[in-house]
């Protein structure tokens, strides 16, 4: 009877396939200092990121662009400067959740 409670409510292969992506995203250890930074500055711009990170434009650019397309971060643009920041607060409990998970005994 269990087999048969759980089976009924796993989750469909369109949202299995999705949270996979997002643990792909966050498993980089680049994309983990790019996400740790905007979490610190909340929301920063590419050049203060490329500072931050000592990252070249195009690599950091590289990172943003596959981390927006997962919908971790988002931007805004002011002028000809873009602003990167966390997409939602849901993003932010998960990095801190596995920072909790690490150092838990």
């Amino acid at each position: 009877m269990q087999v048969q409670a759980v089976k009924a409510q796993m989750l469909g292969e369109h949202k299995v396939a999705a949270m996979a992506e997002v643990y792909k995203a966050m498993g980089d250890p680049t994309r983990i200092r790019l996400l740790y930074a905007l979490i610190q500055g909340k929301e920063l711009c590419v050049h203060d990121l490329c500072s931050v990170l000592d990252m070249t434009q195009s690599a950091v650019s590289h990172q943003l662009r596959y981390l927006r397309n997962v919908r971790i971060v988002k931007r805004r643009k002011v002028g000809k400067t873009v602003y990167y920041s966390i997409d939602d607060h849901h993003v932010e409990q998960l990095f801190e959740q596995t920072l909790a998970h690490m150092t838990h005994d």
